[in-house]
């Protein structure tokens, strides 16, 4: 391998070698141990160590660096102790995710190293928003974030690209080219030539790597990290390598025909290089010697520790209670001072008095900037707060949550405004995965709000009128917020703000302009988890939320003889089971009123709760009001039909009467 006139100091590359070392001789005692049983899985990055080491060192160790499965040298240049990395192979409590996630599928701030999850994509977005908190701070830092050549295939690659491009983001997004994508070669996976050729579709930077070139690694990605903090740009490198073992171990790599091997056998980045030095008198044998010593000497006593290490011991409580991260919650009372306005008002009103309350705050989505956003929520706040804190972005829902958690990462808040709550099924993935996963898996909380505009009673069709809440409260690490008046609106949507875990904030459209109320005109709080008893009564309990509140009420005021427990439930996660119980207990009889379909839905959950914890008290059977079980129809008539709204009150009778 050609080295060419590299102006690397000597001890650069003595350390550089090092940290080649390392991890190629970590590697080799781990597929020891994995062939012995004592980790489960393992992810060779043997043959393309020279990325990880030179982009790691190329960045400030302040600087975020988000790695795959095959970048070991990304935590091994950090410096991670190699007993947390041990433990964390074997599922112990010293290693990163308390057991609760295996390989790299973690992070840590200490390192500033943010960890991937299977479902590659999201994180180039993470990288976006991470970058963005720099920018925004006035900070000259570079994000690096790594991909492989088989996830440039995903919707979430181009987006991420496309959002730093537009935004300027000072990222550099790392394509480890090494041929296969599990078994699947790289002719099958793209047609163009080279993957830095995708970077011209962006209007990006772009360059190719020899992946396997210390040397050409670090200095080249050195000299764009030190321009790209004095000119903040994204910049796509595509390096070119091989990996000289299988996707995982367990799937071998009998797919790549042997000459493929053979010629990429003898560009192995450590032996070329280790060869280059000697030659070059870096290196002697001793100092081999005495590197390769080290290391041992480092392996062996740390996986004793890890080794010697109490395995995890089941502690329930625990599991549950790292699902969110605890908060005080903070109480402000409403003022007395009042003013009667519409649910859009107040949520535009909440929405103001959390962005002057944190300056760290970013409102981000479609047309939300010198539009206002679609219903006008944000109109004015581009000149209240700027357009760097009021954000237009593309059409990209799954790259926009991403990045929300890495503002979140990087120290700031996010509100992200789902232009329908129908379009949360471009941004799931991370939604799902990302944001609800990361508290319990590494204690990374999400300090992020998704305001939800859904529901029907419009004429707005399958795909701008579903109310899409069960998607979300079937999913652990996930706040659902759900209010039926301006004045819960107002209040919960600061409390969402305010919370440091992932919020869904439901606004029913048919509320918007329809529902008026006095509300307080200060910026006070309403606690999650507390439901509301709007009406009381002995006959029976009304359970519902969103516009099944309404609902309800009108259906009681056409009938005056009916005494009822009215429960408006305004958050959904955490829920107010206990409320229901007592309730339940007083009247004996249970009706659920929701828009959402029938099957799956929060009032199936409620239903069997109280079936398994109030049986003795029940005076009949529990009865769910929903929406048919299917797509919402736009016609006016079928929607009228469609909607739980038509069947409610010929069904509270029918219960009562029971």
């Amino acid at each position: 391998m050609e080295y060419g006139d590299y102006k690397v100091a000597k001890e650069m590359q003595l350390k550089l070698y090092s940290r080649l070392l390392r991890p190629r001789m970590i590697e080799e005692k781990m597929l020891i141990l994995l062939r012995q049983g004592r980790i489960s899985k393992w992810f060779s990055g043997i043959g393309q160590e020279a990325i990880s080491v030179g982009v790691t060192s190329a960045l400030l160790e302040d600087e975020y660096i988000l790695p795959m499965h095959r970048n070991l040298a990304v935590f091994t240049t950090r410096n991670i102790p190699l007993h947390r990395l041990f433990a964390q192979w074997q599922g112990k409590a010293s290693g990163f995710t308390n057991g609760r996630d295996r390989s790299f599928h973690f992070g840590t701030q200490a390192y500033k190293i943010i960890g991937m999850i299977s479902h590659l994509g999201p994180q180039l977005g993470v990288a976006d928003g991470i970058a963005l908190a720099h920018k925004l701070r006035g900070e000259n830092k570079v994000t690096a974030v790594f991909t492989g050549e088989g996830a440039t295939s995903e919707g979430d690659f181009h987006e991420a690209l496309n959002v730093a491009a537009v935004w300027e983001l000072p990222v550099l997004f790392c394509i480890e080219n090494n041929g296969y994508g599990l078994s699947t070669p790289t002719d099958e996976q793209f047609k163009c030539e080279h993957l830095a050729d995708k970077g011209i579709g962006y209007g990006m930077e772009s360059h190719i790597i020899d992946g396997n070139n210390i040397l050409e690694v670090y200095t080249k990605v050195d000299a764009l990290c030190t321009d790209i903090r004095n000119n903040p740009r994204p910049v796509l490198l595509e390096f070119k390598t091989f990996r000289m073992r299988g996707h995982e171990e367990a799937s071998g790599a009998k797919y790549v025909p042997q000459e493929i091997m053979d010629a990429w056998a003898v560009k192995d980045p450590l032996e070329n290089f280790e060869q280059h030095l000697m030659a070059t008198g870096v290196l002697t044998e001793s100092k081999q010697k005495e590197l390769k010593a080290d290391i041992t000497l480092e392996i062996e006593d740390n996986l004793k520790i890890a080794f010697d290490e109490t395995p995890i011991v089941f502690n329930e409580s625990k599991e549950l209670s790292d699902v969110f991260l605890n908060i005080d919650y903070k109480e402000v009372t409403p003022s007395i001072h009042k003013k009667s306005i519409r649910l859009v008002d107040a949520i535009s009103d909440g929405l103001r008095g959390a962005m002057e309350k944190y300056d760290n705050l970013v409102i981000m989505g479609q047309d939300v900037a010198e539009y206002g956003g679609v219903f006008k929520i944000t109109d004015g706040f581009v000149e209240a707060f700027g357009k760097e804190r009021v954000r237009n972005t593309p059409i990209c829902e799954s790259a926009i949550v991403s990045a929300a958690m890495g503002l979140s990462i990087n120290g700031m808040k996010a509100v992200m405004e789902m232009q329908f709550a129908d379009f949360a099924s471009s941004g799931f993935n991370p939604i799902v995965n990302y944001l609800a996963k990361s508290y319990y898996r590494w204690a990374e909380n999400a300090d992020v709000v998704i305001r939800m505009p859904c529901g029907g009673g419009v004429a707005a069709g399958p795909f701008h009128s579903q109310t899409n809440e069960a998607w979300f409260t079937k999913t652990p690490g996930l706040k659902v917020v759900y209010p039926a008046f301006p004045s819960d609106a107002k209040g919960l949507l600061a409390t969402a703000v305010d919370d440091p875990n992932p919020v869904l904030f439901f606004e029913h459209k048919g509320l918007y302009r329809s529902i008026y109320e006095d509300v307080p005109t200060n910026n006070y709080t309403i606690p999650f988890g507390k439901a509301n008893l709007l009406k009381e009564g002995t006959d029976i309990t009304i359970v519902s939320y969103g516009a099944g509140v309404h609902w309800a009420l009108e259906t009681l005021s056409n009938n005056d003889s009916i005494s009822a427990d009215l429960l408006d439930l305004r958050t959904l996660q955490p829920l107010d089971i206990e409320s229901i119980y007592t309730s339940v207990k007083k009247t004996g009889k249970l009706i659920i009123l929701q828009e959402d379909s029938l099957f799956g839905g929060i009032a199936s959950d409620i239903s069997a709760s109280v079936m398994e914890n109030c049986f003795q008290y029940l005076d009949g059977p529990i009865k769910r009001v929903a929406s048919m079980d299917t797509p919402i129809p736009f016609n006016a008539e079928l929607e009228r039909n469609y909607l739980s709204k038509s069947k409610f009150e010929k069904e509270l009778k029918a219960l009562i009467s029971y």
